[in-house]
């Protein structure tokens, strides 16, 4: 039984960076792998970050560059470092967990079996 809850969001206005943060309570956090995703309306839930055993990560090729994810093992925690944000990047933010897989699916939300409840993020110019 796993449980993730985001928080960190809510309504920017010309804000430069964002962190978000998904703490993760029942499975320890170095046998699981992590995602962060999003989705805007009238778009389909879109890969933005990926971590996995051993640190390896994975971006987004819209987010490449500009936002790094990191974990905490101590704190059973992972985050989601948002840089030189952009409207466009207003959406609601997810973070997920799976047991395992190949780094070539971690961005695909169809594999991810545990989701937090969102936090949205708005960002104006």
């Amino acid at each position: 039984q796993v449980q993730l809850v985001e928080s960190g969001g809510g309504s920017f206005h010309s804000v430069g960076s964002l962190t978000l943060t998904c703490v993760v309570h029942g499975s320890p956090l170095k046998k699981m792998a992590w995602g962060w995703f999003r989705q805007a309306p009238g778009k389909e839930r879109e890969g933005v970050a990926a971590i996995y055993i051993g640190s390896s990560e994975v971006y987004g090729e819209t987010v490449k560059g500009r936002f790094n994810m990191y974990k905490d093992d101590a704190k059973n925690a992972v985050y989601l470092r948002m840089d030189s944000l952009k409207p466009e990047d207003t959406a609601v933010y997810y973070c997920a967990a799976r047991a395992g897989g190949y780094w070539y699916t971690a961005l695909d939300p169809a594999t991810y079996t545990d989701w937090g409840q969102g936090t949205q993020v708005s960002v104006s110019s």
